[in-house]
């Protein structure tokens, strides 16, 4: 037998050794199917209020469900029996209420007006009875005004709905009476004073705090500034207090909306334990921070399988909330059947649409976790 290494030889040898570790690893270690464990990411979704709920939540193969659905209510402060009550609640069903949302109950505190300290106080109650009950995570949202007339529908492939979003169709309108005007500098000191109150409580609690970013990016909506706007702003919010229960809600598609790659944003928050939650979705942009399509996941510029990678490379083990459905005809034919029109954003569907985004971030999910 010739034993003599030609160059094309060790060029063969080298690519068979470049491909074959991870599946060679993956077939050696792995199971199928690949599960959700203690050491992974979790799929969640909303729902879970009633028996037909639970059963579509459940025949997803989805056990993780955010609290807007079954969690405490939006008035301040959350009791722990409310709050423990909705967690036993979720698992006599077969599934655990991770993260409830703290609804924008505290204007007072997001605009700095007289009585914020009265209504940061029920926030600080509301982390404490969380604690307790074993609630992991609040998220909750800082907006001046949310920039949301500037949403439009939009028609994909073979009619697939699409949100769109075109800064010019209200760039310039004025601030609403109930709002004002706010710079980014009161913003942030109104943000600095808010996480200076409540972060250390949560601490003590074992609660995290998840902030969503300013979606939509807006650079100015109705006279006020976005402190959440952009990934430098992103960044100084963690920057305020040092801590892993200062963190953010980690969402691919608004970091692609503002320009940034979503890769990246994921590895510097993921490495410094900031992300304590995650939105997972798609966009295609035509110009950063002003027009831009909501999408199919499959269709977009995000690389949704290199922002599921880089999750799990950073050893994230938080839930991960596939959202924003797009409309199919299925979705668009039992609305006119039940005689009801699908809520939430224009463009957006319901569970058809949700069958699809769920389906494609396990596949993403069982592929990165085969190949790790």
């Amino acid at each position: 037998m010739n034993h003599h290494l030609t160059r094309r030889n060790l060029m063969q040898v080298a690519g068979a050794t470049a491909f074959a570790p991870p599946f060679a690893a993956a077939a050696a270690t792995s199971q199928w199917p690949i599960v959700e464990g203690p050491n992974t990411p979790k799929i969640c979704l909303g729902g879970g209020r009633d028996e037909a709920g639970i059963r579509r939540v459940k025949q997803l193969g989805v056990n993780y469900v955010l609290g807007g659905a079954a969690g405490p209510t939006a008035s301040l402060p959350w009791q722990e029996a409310s709050i423990r009550a909705a967690i036993e609640s979720a698992k006599a069903n077969g599934l655990v209420l991770y993260n409830s949302m703290l609804e924008n109950s505290f204007p007072n505190t997001i605009y700095g007006r007289p009585g914020r300290d009265e209504e940061i106080e029920k926030i600080r109650q509301t982390i404490r009875a969380a604690g307790k009950a074993g609630l992991p995570v609040i998220e909750y949202n800082f907006y001046a005004h949310r920039a949301m007339e500037g949403y439009f529908e939009e028609t994909g492939r073979a009619g697939l709905g699409h949100t769109g979003f075109d800064y010019e169709k209200m760039k310039g309108l004025p601030p609403l009476p109930e709002e004002g005007a706010h710079s980014l500098d009161e913003m942030w000191n109104h943000m600095t004073y808010f996480l200076k109150a409540v972060i250390p409580v949560a601490e003590e609690s074992g609660v995290r705090m998840a902030l969503h970013p300013n979606d939509p990016p807006a650079p100015i909506s109705r006279g006020s500034g976005q402190i959440m706007g952009t990934v430098a702003g992103w960044k100084k919010l963690i920057s305020i207090v040092d801590s892993p229960s200062n963190g953010i809600t980690f969402d691919c598609g608004v970091a692609r909306e503002m320009g940034e790659d979503p890769v990246e944003v994921c590895r510097y928050f993921g490495s410094r334990d900031r992300i304590n939650h995650m939105h997972y979705r798609n966009v295609h942009v035509r110009k950063p921070y002003e027009r831009y399509s909501e999408v199919a996941f499959d269709e977009g510029q995000v690389d949704m399988f290199g922002v599921m990678r880089e999750l799990v490379r950073q050893k994230y083990t938080r839930t991960i909330y596939p959202e924003h459905p797009r409309m199919f005809d299925y979705d668009r034919d039992y609305n006119k059947l039940q005689g009801v029109r699908q809520g939430g954003y224009p463009g957006g569907g319901g569970y058809t649409g949700t069958v699809f985004n769920v389906a494609y971030a396990r596949a993403m999910m069982q592929a990165v976790l085969a190949s790790m």
